[in-house]
């Protein structure tokens, strides 16, 4: 029997090629979806997934794909609009690659969450709430790493990152008919990043090894019990939501990761969901 539920693909940051691995081992899986919920880099797979782009495209574009394009670090505009990145350059990229399209344009129901700094909670774009809004932009949102991406302003919200959010913020009945969650978040180890005390400038440095200690830490906060038969964490190694220098084989090693922990843990979930 064909087992439905709604993933939702949590954070990552630059380890979004996992989420392609995940994608991968649902379709070889006796699971169907027709709603999604990303956060974050999942949320950059998500939507290219939600947008009909095949699955052997979005792991080639991740994997030729070199992030450090999109880190165009300025002093200037940490100061004045509290992130190193404006984030255009990615918004622009991506908004090309799904062809501008709208959350009305989907057939398929894609949510995006961005988290709201100016009272803790979500902030969730759809196409309920914002069909007009470009998926892109929404995107922008979601994966906004703090001090990394300049925040940016939606009404009176103020947006980051959605992977800062609560764990149960993320368990909605994303459906509305009762069709159960299973949330794929990714875990990295703990790790010593090389510091280069020679360079001039060092807060560039100091800040981002700041937001990988922050988000590695964020990463690895226990699976609260009430969630665990709904979750599957998949371990990302040493690799952080701000590695932009990573290698295509490092890229295949988190898609590998991806696969293989679904493949392997993901069916026991779902018996265990039936009953």
């Amino acid at each position: 029997m064909v087992q439905r539920i709604v993933p939702i693909f949590s954070g990552g940051g630059t380890r979004l090629p996992a989420h392609i691995g995940i994608l991968r081992a649902l379709e070889e899986i006796d699971v169907e979806f027709d709603s999604m919920v990303g956060i974050s880099g999942g949320s950059i797979v998500a939507a290219l997934y939600a947008c009909k782009m095949p699955l052997e495209k979005i792991l080639a574009l991740a994997t030729s794909t070199d992030f450090k394009q999109f880190r165009d670090f300025s002093l200037i505009r940490l100061l004045l609009h509290g992130g190193l990145s404006s984030g255009k350059k990615f918004e622009s990229w991506l908004d090309k690659l799904l062809e501008g399209k709208t959350f009305a344009d989907l057939d398929f129901s894609l949510h995006v969450i961005a988290t709201d700094l100016n009272g803790g909670g979500p902030v969730v774009f759809n196409k309920a709430n914002s069909p007009e809004m470009k998926i892109s932009q929404a995107v922008r949102y979601s994966m906004s790493i703090p001090l990394i991406f300049s925040s940016t302003v939606y009404k009176k919200h103020l947006l980051v990152d959605g992977a800062i959010l609560s764990e149960d913020a993320l368990f909605n009945d994303w459906q509305g008919d009762g069709t159960p969650n299973v949330c794929f978040r990714l875990r990295s180890q703990l790790s010593a990043p090389s510091f280069d005390h020679r360079k001039r400038f060092m807060l560039p440095q100091y800040i981002t090894m700041l937001i990988r200690t922050f988000m590695t830490a964020l990463s690895r906060e226990y699976v609260h019990a009430n969630f665990w038969h709904h979750t599957v964490v998949i371990d990302t190694g040493n690799m952080s939501a701000v590695d932009f220098a990573m290698t295509p084989e490092q890229k295949t090693m988190l898609y590998n990761a991806g696969y293989e922990t679904v493949k392997q843990f993901l069916p026991a979930k779902l018996a265990q969901l039936k009953h």
